[in-house]
Order: C-alpha cells, then structure tokens, then sequence
C-alpha cells in the first residue's frame, strides 16, 4: 500500500515539473480576440468575432493549407468570414490622392508577432484579393487556441501556408512612399 502511494506522488509531483514545451495545448495568451484595425484609415476599427458576423459574408471550403516548401499541412473543408478588402472598405482607406492606393501597404500581424504582407493591386485589383479572408470558423466549428478567435489565410496563394496568420489581431495599412 505505502509502495502505491509513493508510486502515485512521484508520479505526480514528475507530472507537476514537466517543461511547458511537454504540453500539447497551445498557450492561451496568443489567443487573439479582437482585430485591430489601424494606420492609413479614416475610420480605425476594433472587430470581435460578433462584428465579423454582421460584415458581408465569405464562406467557402476546400482549402489545402501548404508550407513554403510545399508540404501540406492542413485542409480547410469549410470556413465562415470576411473579406480583407470588406474590412478595409468599412475602415475606408486614407487615400485621397489620384494615385496614393497603389502606394499602400497592408500589413497583417498576429500576437505572436508572425506578419504577413499585401499590396493595394493584390486585394483590389487582381483575383488574389477574393481569396484574402479573415476568418472565424473552420470545418464547422469556431476557431480554438490553436488558431485563435481570428484567423486569416489568403486562398489564393499557390503555397497557402506562408500567408495563413493564426492569432489575427492587427492589419494595418501604411503608405510606403510618398
């Protein structure tokens, strides 16, 4: 019986001083909740989850999730969101004069500091910017930890993966020259 007991604490007192890398579950502090959305805009703008919802709906599927060297890493069957162009267009891009858009960086980052470049031309005016989607659900489900609240992904991209921000928090649009 002792024997047993000894057993039982040890194995919790190994259990109790195992690394955080030892953990399968991701930390919850890159959780992101809400997108920031900042710089270049007339309108800055806060978005939860709620606000993605009452935005113009992208909805869609199908989506291999690849690395930049190609490997696959993921498939999204489905996902619920937004366009990146929809948010900016609610943002209103500060742009006023004839030729200023093309000037314009976006810049999507998440809490981890992980961020991902695109142009003006990419989301306004080539078939990419279809494909560029704030998202909050996938396969079915709401996002969880290991995406965040807020994902982004741009599907058009031959290699999904270098372009597929996991804890979206901020995009922020900058004028790169003047």
């Amino acid at each position: 019986m002792l024997k047993k007991i000894f057993l039982g604490l040890a194995s919790a007192a190994l259990l109790a001083a195992a690394p955080a890398w030892a953990d399968p579950a991701p930390a919850r502090e890159n959780m992101s909740r809400a997108l920031a959305v900042t710089g270049k805009v007339a309108t800055p703008l806060t978005l939860t989850v709620a606000d993605l919802r009452r935005l113009p709906q992208a909805n869609g599927g199908d989506i291999a999730v690849t690395r930049h060297n190609g490997d696959k890493a993921e498939t999204i069957t489905s996902y619920k969101g937004v366009r990146l162009r929809d948010i900016l267009d609610k943002a209103a891009l500060d742009a006023p004069g004839h030729n200023d858009v093309k000037k314009l960086a976006i810049i999507a980052t998440a809490t981890d500091g992980y961020a991902v470049v695109f142009s003006w031309g990419e989301l306004y005016n080539a078939p990419a910017g279809e494909g560029v989607i704030v998202y909050y659900e996938k396969n079915g489900k709401a996002l969880d930890d290991s995406d965040g609240e807020i994902a982004l992904i741009s599907a058009k991209d031959i290699r999904t993966g270098p372009r597929h921000v996991k804890w979206l928090n901020g995009v922020e649009v900058r004028k790169l020259v003047e």
